[in-house]
Formats: structure tokens, sequence, C-alpha cells
């Protein structure tokens, strides 16, 4: 962490660079929230760590809803400058970067797309100060003034693809095993509940450390409990290689998985041999076939060519914020807090998923079920 009695130009230069929608420079230039006009926004987005896998992919989706709010006339009026920083390290670290932005005026916004040890940091840090919207999917219940979360939550994701799997596939026993963090924790309790519900039982959990790449005690117990579907709220290139590993001990042709934070991106890492009887349910699969995303699709590798990285789920947040963000200030007619924030209310915007509406309890969003196929994902179920 930066600390606060480092000069001005140490505090403003290292945390993140800048651009407006391709092109970058360095926080040296034209200091002060908002000069010329220009609405800043601090992208808080992990390239490093164990989500840094949805870094490069993120960072296109950003920069291609600033391309086309900018050629737009921008938000209000005002030319989006997004300034990146990095949000893989330590919470308490990344939290620091958020109050050197936001106190010496560098941002007007933030949008964050990293995991939810982070975004409790931030908004504990900075709450209340600017609007701050959050992206991917995570466990629910954000209810901090100031703070806008749009992506999945159990009741949403988990949920109906637990019935369906009972109903559909006999899942009776159920193994839980996620990161060691409060998106797991949180999205663990309301899990059992859904198990429950759909008339199975818990045979047993384990939390897994961030970076830790040594599995076996795990899937041993895996192994030990016999379970039908192991639910793995593991995140990012942990997944990766708890996903390998559980592959290679034989496991997967004895019993399913079900991903929780399992995109594209996450299953190109695992390989195509390693994801037989793996499931995942999410409001967003590259692979979906509907106007919105057919468009977004052609759009995405227009810009950054054939050979990009997948735009998945977690990756796709981005875009959705940004544009999220431009509908509700088109909405509030300002970008002062208070007034922005009640407007989200009742919203309903559109960007890569189609329209989604906007609730006193987050977004409401279609749920996909698919299937791992080889490298990509095959939707069986929309719920």
């Amino acid at each position: 962490m930066i600390s606060l009695d480092a000069p001005y130009h140490a505090l403003r230069v290292p945390p993140a660079m800048r651009h407006r929608g391709g092109g970058g420079r360095t926080l040296r230039d034209e200091p002060g929230r908002g000069r010329h006009g220009r609405l800043r926004i601090g992208h808080f987005v992990p390239l490093s760590g164990p989500a840094g896998i949805w870094g490069p992919a993120s960072l296109h989706n950003a920069d291609l809803a600033v391309r086309e709010i900018n050629a737009r006339g921008g938000i209000l009026g005002r030319e989006i400058e997004l300034l990146t920083f990095d949000a893989g390290g330590a919470p308490g670290e990344v939290a620091g970067l958020a109050c050197d932005a936001v106190g010496f005026g560098e941002v007007d916004v933030i949008v964050g797309g990293h995991i939810s040890a982070v975004r409790v940091a931030l908004r504990d840090a900075i709450a209340g100060q600017v609007p701050y919207v959050y992206t991917p999917i995570y466990e629910g219940g954000e209810r901090t003034p100031g703070v806008l979360a749009i992506g999945e939550t159990p009741p949403q994701q988990s949920r109906p693809a637990i019935a369906w799997l009972a109903e559909q596939r006999r899942a009776q026993r159920w193994y839980l095993i996620g990161s060691d963090y409060v998106w797991p924790w949180l999205s663990h309790l309301a899990v059992k509940q859904y198990i429950a519900e759909a008339g199975g039982r818990l045979v047993g959990e384990d939390f897994v450390p961030l970076g830790a790449h040594d599995h076996d005690v795990y899937l041993r117990r895996i192994e030990e409990a016999r379970p039908d579907v192991v639910l793995i709220s593991i995140i990012g290139n942990d997944s990766v290689i708890f996903n390998r590993a559980f592959a290679e001990r034989g496991l997967a042709a004895r019993m399913l998985r079900l991903g929780g934070a399992m995109d594209e991106t996450v299953l190109l890492g695992i390989g195509a041999d390693n994801t037989e009887n793996m499931f995942a349910a999410s409001g967003y699969f590259a692979s979906t076939r509907t106007a919105a995303n057919d468009a977004f699709r052609e759009r995405y590798f227009g810009a950054f060519g054939l050979h990009a990285p997948v735009p998945g789920a977690t990756a796709q947040s981005n875009y959705e914020g940004l544009h999220f963000l431009k509908a509700l200030a088109d909405r509030a007619g300002t970008l002062d807090l208070w007034p922005l924030v009640a407007a989200a209310d009742g919203l309903t915007y559109s960007a890569g998923r189609g329209p989604i509406g906007m609730g006193g309890r987050g977004a409401d969003m279609p749920i996909y079920l698919a299937e791992a196929d080889g490298h990509d994902f095959r939707p069986l179920k929309l719920f």
C-alpha cells in the first residue's frame, strides 16, 4: 500500500493507466477531477492474482464500452476517460489506491469488476464519496449507500441450477468447495438451503486459501465422500488448477461439477479433456444466441480481432457496468451521487445480455444453465 506520507506524484503515478477508448497516458497529466469536462472513471479490475485470468478480456470489454459511449456523446455530454487500476492485490492495498484516487480528485466514478473481498474493502473506504458500480457475480445483499451491484446472486444463479440437477440428474449428495473469502462463505450459506429444498444433503465442505495450488487433501476428501455433485466456488486461475487436478484424479467421470464463477476463460484454462460433466449457471455465456449477444460479439471481435480473449461472464460484466452507468445517468439527469443512486430503482438498461431491469434487490436477468462442451459452454436451460 502506498504511504499517505509519500509525495503527491508518488501517490498518483503508479496506480493507474489512462485511456479514452484506445491509447493511454500516465496520471502525471491534467490532475483534478472533472477538468476539461471529462468524466474520469476509475476501473478497478484484477490484472494479477487468481482473478487476473480475467484481466485481458475485462480491459477489452471496458474499452469497447468507452468507445461506444463516447461515440454517442459520452455520459451527459462528458467524454469518458478510463483510469485502470489493478485490483488483484490484497484488498487493503487496493482500497488504498481507491482512497488516493478519490481523495486527490482523480476519479468521479468507480467501476469494479473484481472479487467481493476487494468490494468490501473499497466500499468501506470510499462509499458515499463517489458512485461505485460493482459488476460481477457476487453473494448478494449489498446495501451500502452509493454502491450499485448488477451481478448475479445465489437466488438467481444457484437455486434453479441446483433444483434442475436434482430433478434431471437425480443429484442428492452435494460437496461444496470454494476459495476462502466472502463470496464463497456467504454463497454457500444460501446454497445449503437450496440443496435442502431440492431434497438433497450436504456431504462435505471446504474453503481453499487464495493462491493455493496443492489440492490433494481436498480431492481425497471429495473422493471419500462420494458426492453426486461438487459445487465449486473456487476463483479464477485457482479454479483452473483445481479442476485439472480433479479430472486427472479420475473424478470427472464419477461425479458432476457445478461451477459458480465459471466462464469460457476458466474453461479454456482447464482444457477440453478435463471438463467432463461440468455445468455452470450464469446470466451470460459468450455462446448464447440472442440478437443482443450476436451484435455484441460482432462489435467485440470486430474491434479486437478474432483471436481476442473470449468475453466470458466476468469480463463482459465490465462492459455491462459502463452501459449501466450511462443509462443510469441519463435517467437521473445528473452524476451527483444520491440522485444517481435513487434513479437505479426501476431502471432498464441494455448491453450484451439484452434488456436488464433493476429493482430493490439488484439486477433482474435471465439465467442460463450450460454444460461444458470442449472449450465452450452449451446452454441447456433458461430460467
